[in-house]
């Protein structure tokens, strides 16, 4: 039987992926000072608010973001193997498959941000634009919440 997104969501974390909320991630940082932000969303969204420091490599590359010898190399996440990495998309879940998926290529310290950027707007923390500036909460809380069209829900 086919599986539905949130079954594929459910398998990873019954699978080890482990998920922090945003209060939690200033502590994460503290007890991990040399851990990776890692943001797998597309390009727009990162470009339109994301956490501070934080990589930006969208989920579509990441496994070649992962791996030597590809134009999406980033060496700084082929050589975090070890490293404690946050991985971040917009509500919690890519997040989610995207950690699955970086055990799988032998990553050993995944942990997914539970509710996203989206739980991190909401809880007041800070995000910022492209050129570094602070994101403005409000839009930020539309941005992340685009509304689904009567022909995506379930008839």
């Amino acid at each position: 039987m086919a599986k539905t997104f949130n079954d594929l969501i459910a398998d990873a974390l019954a699978q080890g992926v482990k998920e922090i909320f945003p209060w939690d991630v200033a502590d994460f940082q503290t007890e991990n000072p040399n851990a990776i932000l890692l943001d797998i969303r597309e390009p727009e969204e990162f470009v339109g608010a994301h956490i501070q420091n934080s990589v930006h490599t969208p989920r579509g590359i990441l496994e070649q973001a992962c791996e030597w010898n590809y134009a999406e190399t980033i060496p700084e996440l082929v050589n975090a193997r070890d490293k404690p990495i946050l991985v971040i998309c917009r509500s919690g879940n890519r997040s989610v498959l995207a950690g699955k998926t970086m055990m799988a290529l032998g990553y050993k310290n995944i942990t997914s941000l539970k509710t996203g950027v989206k739980g991190w707007n909401d809880s007041d923390f800070p995000l910022v634009d492209s050129k570094g500036k602070e994101a403005d909460a409000d839009w930020a809380d539309g941005f992340f919440n685009p509304k689904v069209r009567d022909d995506q829900l379930a008839k």
